[in-house]
């Protein structure tokens, strides 16, 4: 459970940000060429990543969350009490969910070591705007671990973002929602927010993929 667990973790926040490229009109195009950068960049700063675990936070920031769709996910967790919250706590909200986003990618991440990744070929038709796209993470001696990945292509801007992950029935969003929508009800956004904050100024700490 933990290993395919953190791996879920870590492959909902592969993806650069090719919002400018060709890339962000296909959904298959994108997860496939964001995979392959993203384990590329991790080979090549190994040294640097174990001098510096901290700079896997980097990475993230530059990489991956810029074409995950954070506003979208966030306001799902929020659920229900999204009408009885402000704008200026929304956005509150928003930018903690984000750090949030980014220090569990980087806890993932440090549990990389050379697992490689087969990805789902498909099209999606001019009217879809929702795609699911399979990806397989495939670590030698060690049972394949199946996932797929969501995501929505924006109405007026026409791109395509990652906002969810389905791995062995278990939606990430869904897991995110059931996690913090209670506590938002009951302690209110303003103190998740808070106790999101603070668990991001927490060190980078390894997941363990071996179990």
């Amino acid at each position: 459970m933990k290993r395919w667990l953190s791996w879920l973790l870590v492959l909902t926040g592969f993806w650069a940000p090719l919002a400018a490229s060709a890339s962000a009109s296909d959904p298959y195009r994108l997860v496939s060429e964001v995979a392959q950068n993203t384990f590329d960049r991790l080979k090549q700063e190994q040294a640097e990543i174990g001098a510096n675990p901290e700079h896997l936070r980097t990475i993230v920031r530059e990489e991956m969350l810029p074409a995950v769709d954070v506003r979208f996910s966030a306001f799902r967790v929020i659920g229900s009490q999204l009408n009885s919250t402000t704008a200026e706590q929304r956005e509150r909200f928003v930018e903690a969910f984000s750090d949030y986003l980014v220090v569990t990618y980087a806890d993932a991440l440090a549990a990389y070591n050379n697992q490689t990744l087969d990805i789902g070929r498909g099209q999606v038709g001019s009217d879809d705007k929702l795609a699911s796209v399979p990806v397989t993470v495939q670590d030698p001696g060690k049972p394949d671990i199946k996932l797929e990945f969501k995501l929505r292509q924006n109405s007026r801007t026409g791109e395509w973002k990652v906002f969810d992950m389905v791995a062995e029935g278990i939606s990430l969003l869904s897991a995110k929602q059931s996690e913090l929508s209670g506590l938002i009800r009951q302690n209110g956004i303003d103190e998740v927010s808070r106790q999101l904050q603070e668990h991001t100024r927490k060190p980078v700490t390894p997941l363990d993929v071996t179990q």
